[in-house]
């Protein structure tokens, strides 16, 4: 009966191997492939090499390595039904190691066009000349730079007879940001980032007898924070802003100047907590700051000539200092290579007023030097005077066309 059940056996391997070149290939990327495969003899082993125990794990080392045993009791078992089968029937062995054609040599042919003869000659591989590895030593960069700058207008010409009139005109805007921040890949447990922007934007005046221009856009802004790790991306924190005009820019038709540098200005600190969170991929960067300490200073530093009520500061002083919270949040978004769309909210309160600031970037990129902005700045300031048509509320929006210039270290 053993015998019988052992012949069925065979019976039913030697089956298998009839159809293993045709089943071989249809199953070249999985598990059993190698039991399809012809069998070819190599040397005796023993039964306590093929049925040998899977290594065990190493003291200390606590991982899941129940895969490796299931790995390797599977090839021990067609490694075994393979050699038990060369035995048992070693004439359905078609291959031997010792006696398997050898593989062609690799040869080198030349051209000689004088003799119009090819000329064939073995490879020698132990003489064959590698180029070295060319070995560059990797900078590591403590700091992370990138800059921004782009240079955009809009241009109208009208004739003087043109039917429906009009006036030529000129909008330049300059704008440029510097950010340097900490590497965290080197100093993962601390968050340092630093920006440094500035915008300008000029534009003709054709209804401005005392003028040729007019500033219509002169923002400097610096913003820094630092912090250290708290859990996962959130950090204790502290949030310095600071803000101003650097040019005059004067009531049109007027000599009256509406605003100067530190006429007005801002500076903000804060102690808090901040989260920062930037993707795999880089196209999505998050930093969200909160301070419910806060201190905030309001500047008017010519008050001869500006009147500081119009910033929030009373007759005849040159500062507003308010104590309360703040909360800012910084996100851009890489939608796609050619389009970016940055966003900043920032709001203050000392609890009796609020001022904030929504600013929104979406910029589309032609190519590498040219690009089309979209800028829209919505404003709510409650301790500016009220306003009939728009009440506390200010908005600005701006659409540009020009060139653009960007660099970063990695």
């Amino acid at each position: 009966m053993k015998q019988r059940i052992n012949n069925i056996y065979l019976i039913l391997i030697v089956a298998v191997m009839a159809v293993a070149p045709v089943v071989a290939r249809a199953q070249a990327d999985s598990t059993s492939s190698y039991l399809l495969m012809p069998l070819v003899f190599d040397k005796q082993q023993s039964a306590a090499v093929v049925s040998q125990e899977p290594g065990k794990q190493q003291p200390g080392l606590k991982v899941d390595d129940s895969w490796i045993d299931r790995a390797q009791q599977r090839w021990g078992r067609t490694h075994d039904t393979r050699y038990r089968l060369m035995i048992n029937k070693p004439e359905l062995v078609p291959f031997n190691e010792n006696v398997l054609p050898k593989p062609p040599k690799e040869v080198v042919v030349e051209t000689s066009p004088a003799d119009a003869e090819l000329q064939v000659e073995p490879r020698n591989l132990a003489t064959e000349q590698f180029k070295p590895i060319d070995r560059r030593e990797v900078k590591v960069h403590n700091w992370l730079h990138s800059f921004v700058g782009s240079l955009q207008g809009t241009q109208a010409y009208i004739s003087n007879n043109w039917y429906q009139g009009g006036e030529n005109n000129l909008n330049l805007l300059a704008d440029v940001q510097w950010d340097c921040n900490l590497n965290q890949k080197l100093h993962p447990n601390w968050l340092f980032n630093n920006t440094l922007h500035y915008k300008l934007g000029v534009a003709t005046a054709k209804g401005d007898t005392l003028r040729n221009y007019s500033i219509n856009e002169d923002n400097f802004q610096f913003s820094s924070q630092v912090g250290y790790k708290a859990v996962k991306n959130w950090y204790y924190s502290a949030t310095l802003f600071f803000k101003t005009q650097l040019l005059n820019s004067y009531v049109t038709n007027s000599k009256t100047l509406a605003a100067s540098l530190l006429s007005s200005g801002e500076l903000n600190l804060g102690l808090g907590m901040t989260y920062n969170y930037k993707d795999q991929e880089g196209y999505k960067t998050l930093t969200l700051s909160i301070a419910p300490l806060s201190y905030n200073m309001k500047i008017c530093r010519d008050i001869e000539k500006i009147d500081p009520t119009k910033f929030g500061i009373e007759a005849g002083h040159h500062f507003k200092h308010s104590f309360g919270s703040t909360v800012e949040m910084k996100f851009e978004w890489k939608i796609t290579p050619s389009i970016n769309w940055k966003t900043r909210l920032y709001a203050f309160t000392d609890y009796k007023y609020v001022q904030g600031d929504w600013e929104n970037t979406l910029v589309f990129y032609v190519n590498s030097f040219l690009s089309t902005q979209i800028f829209t700045h919505l404003r709510y300031d409650k301790s500016r005077p009220w306003n009939q048509d728009w009440r506390y509320w200010q908005f600005k929006e701006i659409l540009s066309f020009g060139l653009t210039y960007k660099f970063a270290t990695k």
